[in-house]
């Protein structure tokens, strides 16, 4: 079975090269702290604290493996190759929301950036899915969880 590849922007595998990193020299030894501490503690079999560390570590732990996943797999958007004839990953598109009657820029990233609160949407989410491969002065109508969504697409750039 092969991986899948994780689409993002340059941006987006620098912010999880970070967070790896972060987590393998800062996160790991605040956790063997937190074990060694607790360990002086005495009886495991009632240490709250102890308990509390291995499952941060488990956590983290899970999180490293996640991250070398992705990162091993990574597909990046060479910028210079985004087209703004057509919606794309690494794209930013201005549409028009007829719900809201209002423009909005969406980035197009991958699944592991995006991050709505600051309209950073996933090439898999329900709006960026309807989005890409469309051109300017197109309307995309898409069902959302809240129920059905129409946009026109008012532009596109990198």
């Amino acid at each position: 079975m092969s991986e899948k590849k994780h689409v993002m922007t340059y941006e987006g595998l620098k912010k999880l090269e970070q967070e790896l990193e972060y987590l393998k020299t800062v996160k790991r030894k605040e956790i063997t702290e937190k074990i060694k501490v607790a360990l002086g503690y005495g009886d495991l079999s009632e240490n709250s604290e102890y308990d509390e560390a291995k499952n941060e570590q488990a956590f983290t732990e899970g999180r490293i493996l996640q991250l070398e996943t992705m990162l091993k797999n990574a597909e990046v958007v060479d910028e210079s190759e985004i087209s703004t004839e057509k919606v794309s990953v690494g794209a930013i598109v201005k549409v028009k929301d007829y719900e809201f009657d209002e423009e909005i820029e969406y980035s197009i990233v991958g699944s592991a950036e995006a991050d709505p609160m600051n309209n950073k949407i996933s090439n898999e989410s329900p709006v960026g899915e309807a989005l890409i491969g469309k051109k300017v002065g197109e309307v995309v109508e898409v069902t959302i969880p809240g129920g059905m969504a129409k946009f026109e697409i008012l532009g596109i750039r990198r």
